[in-house]
């Protein structure tokens, strides 16, 4: 479990999520709570109680409408992020992150940013079942060479196991590898598809657009916020039988590398020995 309080990370997401409701109600913003988020909405009105993040998902072309107006719309403490909006991001995904606060998830990746929501994009996807197991495959892929392109090289020690990183991030760019994965992004029309897709799901995020239908209110920590229609069809897709709470073990957190609420993580000093030697480069 992690060893920060859990209650008063969930009081500066929630607020990021309420922020980011009013700015999509204002500005006529598809979004659905997503996820472990849509599943909290309806098992416990609210977050799960051991979960240390938030999800939502936007429809791509709501998605790229807010990534652009994100700045003009967003209260100067939060930003968006994302493969659109930094030419640095290392994810297939976005986040609105409170730039007041640092949080570094993952102490061998060089990431460095604030509490934050992640936000979704959900994708058209292909009809047969051939091509969509390509478009996952071809994401996948494209999102791992991200990962790589932003990860210690010798997180499993020097030597050998630490060659293929080292390699990768010799033979390829970050600004390729964004390129590359936006291109898998838009390869099928959103409004035009029948069969959408999370592409961080893979082939379980595949599902008929119609499921999401329009966004619903849902009581979450005592606000409403927007999710999924039909999210019966949804979650039980996701989760199986999701009314049902797994036991201590299975109760997953991401126990954060570092976290701190009051300090801007732009204004972050970060010591880490690889991430010393890449600025050194």
């Amino acid at each position: 479990m992690a060893s920060y309080d859990i209650a008063t990370l969930h009081e500066h997401i929630l607020q990021i999520l309420l922020t980011v409701d009013r700015v999509c109600s204002e500005h006529g913003i598809r979004y659905y709570c997503w996820a472990g988020t849509m599943l909290g909405a309806v098992r416990h009105k609210g977050f799960i109680p051991w979960d240390d993040d938030m999800d939502i998902c936007m429809p791509r072309p709501d998605y790229d409408r807010f990534m652009t107006h994100a700045r003009e719309w967003l209260p100067q403490h939060l930003e968006a992020l994302s493969i659109e909006t930094d030419e640095n991001y290392p994810g297939g995904f976005g986040k609105v992150v409170d730039a007041s606060t640092t949080l570094i998830e993952r102490a061998h990746s060089d990431y460095v940013g604030g509490i934050y929501i992640d936000v979704f994009p959900i994708d058209g996807a292909p009809k047969a079942a051939w091509k969509q197991r390509l478009a996952v495959a071809r994401y996948k892929s494209l999102d791992k060479l991200l990962y790589f392109l932003h990860r210690d090289p010798y997180k499993h020690g020097h030597g050998p196991k630490a060659w293929p990183v080292l390699l990768i991030q010799r033979l390829f760019t970050h600004k390729w590898a964004r390129r590359q994965l936006r291109a898998a992004y838009l390869a099928y029309d959103y409004e035009q598809s029948e069969y959408v897709l999370d592409y961080d799901d893979g082939i379980k995020g595949i599902i008929t657009k119609d499921i999401l239908g329009t966004p619903q209110p849902f009581d979450f920590e005592g606000h409403k916020v927007m999710g999924v229609e039909h999210y019966d069809e949804y979650l039980r897709a996701k989760y199986g039988d999701y009314m049902v709470v797994p036991p201590h073990d299975q109760q997953r957190q991401h126990n954060f590398y570092y976290l701190d609420y009051n300090l801007p993580f732009r204004q972050y000093h970060d010591n880490r020995d690889f991430v010393t030697a890449q600025n050194e480069d």
